[in-house]
């Protein structure tokens, strides 16, 4: 094609070339700059199929050379998946880190040397006439650093005896002491001031406790 004659060419040259020529040109100046940049043997989503062309693994797009193809990494459809394959990576590596190891609780395994001694008197509070129990538990040998503990046992949760719901248990226990428990009506414990108290008396080693259960109402006839 002559491009000498038209407006703006020089004598000699080749004419002005067109914006559509001018584009092709600058595509492949970037192509063989992108080239002597990127080393594509490192891409691992570049495939170079048996018709020679090149396919994006990541995107799932056709490609004729490899310029189209460094062209397509710098949009935006490509930025995006390797975000998205970067997350999931990084999800996937986060999952398969093992949870780290739970410390191991060494339990310190003593001799037991037998049942406390105990005393148990029942009251009654002399303005509500609300039961009340005050245990005494003696632990003459209690080991070096312990100290007695109670709690409320279910009658759900003992295998013992047959399990009754009028009745639960008051569990003591102390090294190096079996543990003792005693049934008490299944009835709320009054939690308020002096009526629900423990002791510990470190120079007569004995626990004292004291419960007071919530006055029931009276029947009507």
């Amino acid at each position: 094609m002559d491009f000498q004659n038209r407006v703006g060419s020089k004598p000699g040259s080749g004419g002005v070339a067109s914006e559509s020529q001018a584009n092709i040109d600058r595509r492949e100046r970037l192509r063989k700059l992108a080239l002597e940049t990127v080393d594509l043997s490192k891409d691992p989503y570049i495939l170079k199929n048996h018709l020679g062309t090149f396919e994006c693994k990541l995107c799932l797009t056709l490609h004729s050379n490899e310029g189209n193809y460094l062209a397509h990494t710098q949009g935006k459809r490509h930025q995006t998946n390797l975000a998205r394959r970067a997350a999931k990576d990084a999800a996937e590596a986060s999952a398969n880190v093992p949870a780290p190891a739970k410390p191991e609780v060494v339990r310190i395994r003593t001799i037991k040397i037998g049942l406390p001694g105990y005393k148990v008197t029942k009251q009654r509070d002399p303005d509500t006439g609300a039961r009340m129990l005050l245990f005494q538990i003696f632990y003459p040998d209690i080991a070096e650093g312990y100290q007695p503990r109670h709690r409320f046992m279910s009658a759900f949760e003992q295998r013992v005896e047959v399990a009754d719901k009028n009745f639960q248990y008051l569990l003591f226990a102390c090294e190096p002491y079996e543990t003792i428990a005693f049934k008490v009506p299944n009835l709320e414990v009054d939690k308020g001031e002096g009526k629900f108290f423990t002791n510990w008396d470190k120079l007569g080693k004995s626990f004292t406790l004291h419960v007071t259960f919530v006055p029931q109402p009276t029947p009507v006839q």
